[in-house]
């Protein structure tokens, strides 16, 4: 484990957020240069967020197979770059979400790039939507036949995620004294009348469901003073859900924005819509990435995934992605950790897939097919 402990101590110590571009960009060449000479390496950037993708020199794609990992972090405290390891957990920001699996894909990228015509993507932009790296190569023409996503999955296969949609709720009203509510109409007393509405329509479930889900992520007004009505109110509601529910999956933004204000009674508009992403579980790639992983010992068991990933870009054009990763948890809270044992299977069960990729692109069902 000492192999991936020290680099990864390393990577983590960069506190690679979005609003630090110079982290960023230090992050992803920290990457880029531990892989070594002879690859080519090809640079993107998109609106300040760099990325790369890195295959043997001469290959053009589309790849049969891309390796992708994202570098980049959600805010913390700074204690929280300060990686720490207690038995077989290495904790910090980023250990599980998700450096350490991209230290692993690179290890394995080097490993058989040289004689599988594979592609390592590596882009800094994942936990603020993806558009410009992901997309953004995505839209310069980086194609594949089949991608592997290193995020967290605790070696099992992610072939379903749910698709992500940020809107905004706004109310108005009419301001007044707060001693005489009577004379004014409360924006926000509208505006959570309008919340409780969304949430009948999508209830936070009991325990895990497979289901739409509503996150009231920030309630605000413009007021500066306790004794005032407020003239105007809004929220932030950020929305998860599955590919089969109608009410979001294959509609436009403004569609949706539509269904928001048909539910909630006030005006709505959409800031970001992501569509779910699903692979076949029964091509040849998942089934061969399953077999590989059920090779190193683990039961190669699939996954359905609540949080969006890049994988809804590939998706997106008819080209099946899977999130595969290693073990750990607390992404994006304080006691964040990757489970160190599992990451030698993890390189593994890539290495293994990888070897055998060739045949089972080829094999009855194969799913290599250019975007």
């Amino acid at each position: 484990m000492t192999r991936w402990t020290d680099r990864l101590a390393d990577l983590v110590a960069i506190p690679s957020t979005a609003d630090r571009p110079a982290d960023l960009r230090r992050a992803l060449d920290l990457v880029v240069t531990g892989v070594g000479d002879g690859f080519a390496v090809r640079r993107f950037e998109s609106n300040g967020k760099p990325s790369a993708l890195l295959h043997a020199p001469g290959a053009t794609g589309p790849f049969p197979v891309v390796l992708n990992a994202h570098l980049d972090v959600v805010p913390a405290p700074p204690a929280q770059f300060v990686p720490r390891r207690d038995g077989d957990r290495l904790y910090g920001r980023g250990t599980h979400d998700m450096k350490a699996a991209a230290l692993v894909m690179a290890d394995v990228f080097r490993s058989v790039a040289r004689d599988l015509p594979i592609a390592l993507q590596l882009v800094t932009d994942e936990e603020v939507g993806g558009a410009d790296g992901t997309g953004h190569q995505l839209a310069e023409g980086v194609r594949a036949g089949f991608v592997v996503i290193g995020e967290q999955s605790g070696l099992r296969v992610v072939t379903e995620s749910k698709g992500i949609c940020h809107a905004r709720l706004t109310t108005t009203g009419r301001a007044a004294h707060a001693a005489y509510p009577w004379l004014g109409d409360n924006a926000l007393v509208s505006l959570l009348g309008a919340l409780d509405r969304l949430l009948a329509r999508y209830p936070v479930p009991a325990a895990e469901a497979w289901a739409t889900t509503v996150n009231v992520a920030r309630v605000e007004t413009p007021n500066a003073a306790f004794n005032q009505v407020p003239a105007a109110a809004s929220a932030w509601v950020d929305i998860r859900y599955p590919p089969g529910d109608g009410d979001f999956s294959g509609r436009t933004g403004s569609e949706v924005a539509a269904h928001l204000r048909a539910v909630t009674g006030v005006s709505a508009s959409v800031d970001a819509l992501g569509p779910p992403h699903r692979a076949d579980p029964g091509s040849a790639a998942v089934t061969g990435l399953r077999e590989a992983i059920r090779s190193v010992g683990y039961p190669g068991d699939l996954l359905r995934k609540h949080g969006a990933a890049d994988g809804r870009y590939y998706h997106a054009l008819g080209i099946d992605a899977v999130i595969f990763g290693p073990g750990g948890d607390g992404q994006h809270g304080p006691d964040e950790y990757v489970d160190l044992t599992t990451l030698e299977p993890y390189h593994d069960a890539l290495r293994a897939f990888l070897s055998r990729w060739p045949a089972a692109a080829s094999g009855p069902g194969g799913s290599a097919r250019p975007g």
